[in-house]
């Protein structure tokens, strides 16, 4: 039976890039949408057959849940359970962006409690079912060791005045990685946070060229935009237990941007 892993925001971008790297090692697939149920089902035939390229047979399902709601989030693991009777890795990646970036002091109390609601409490009661129900497969099967993954973002901790909300939220977002590290260790549970940094993604499009002149500039110590594949790889690593002695890590994946050079 192959390992099972839930990716929230799997339709496209980053989602759709981790879900190619763990379909590549033989993961079976749950890729959560919001709306785009014509991405998700790209996604998944080409997970299928990356996973076929690869030697292995997978199969990857989208199911549509607003994980901003409580009865979603309950859905999506019931899914889970039902259809493949597993879970061995959560990866929560779904995110927003603020519809509109404005001043920190002009900032609306909307759209911060929208962006907290999807980018911080989504996640944190998400891999509170999902804790619940590792815990007994561990319970039931000792040697398993399911993981769970948070996908953060430099602005957990580098602030931009004209998106506070959104820096607030991922910094919260952020919080989550070491309380659950330290709650689930003592179960064989462990939890990593990976924190990209310029992601080449229909998100980010819209500022590119801004970004190009600023990674030009020395923004990053590698002078590139970063791609869903590199977030994908990394989560590769994690999902085959490459990390045996690591629990509630940060993993930067970011060019370098969080180094202080003089």
């Amino acid at each position: 039976m192959n390992p099972v892993a839930l990716i929230t925001g799997a339709s496209r971008g980053i989602g759709r890039g981790i879900a190619r790297e763990l379909a590549a090692i033989g993961h079976d697939l749950v890729l959560n949408f919001a709306s785009n149920a014509k991405a998700a089902a790209e996604t998944a035939r080409d997970c299928e057959l990356r996973a076929k390229a690869a030697g292995h047979k997978i199969r990857a399902a989208p199911f549509q849940a607003d994980i901003a709601a409580s009865a979603d989030r309950r859905k999506l693991i019931d899914f889970t359970r039902a259809e493949f009777q597993r879970l061995d890795l959560l990866v929560n990646n779904a995110g927003i962006a603020p519809a509109v970036r404005a001043d920190l002091l002009e900032a609306t109390e909307e759209s911060f409690d929208r962006l907290m609601n999807v980018n911080a409490k989504a996640p944190f009661f998400l891999t509170q079912l999902a804790a619940r129900w590792m815990i007994e497969q561990t319970r039931a099967t000792p040697d398993r060791r399911p993981k769970i993954v948070i996908i953060s973002s430099i602005s957990a901790y580098a602030p931009s005045v004209n998106r506070g909300d959104y820096c607030v939220a991922k910094a919260a977002l952020s919080m989550i990685t070491p309380l659950f590290a330290a709650r689930l260790a003592e179960h064989g549970i462990h939890v990593y946070e990976i924190r990209p940094g310029i992601i080449a993604t229909d998100m980010t499009s819209g500022v590119k060229e801004k970004y190009d002149a600023l990674i030009a500039g020395g923004l990053t110590p590698i002078k590139r935009w970063g791609t869903p594949e590199d977030i994908g790889r990394t989560l590769s690593a994690i999902a085959q237990g490459l990390l045996p002695f690591s629990t509630g890590e940060v993993i930067n994946v970011d060019g370098g941007f969080h180094l202080k050079i003089l």
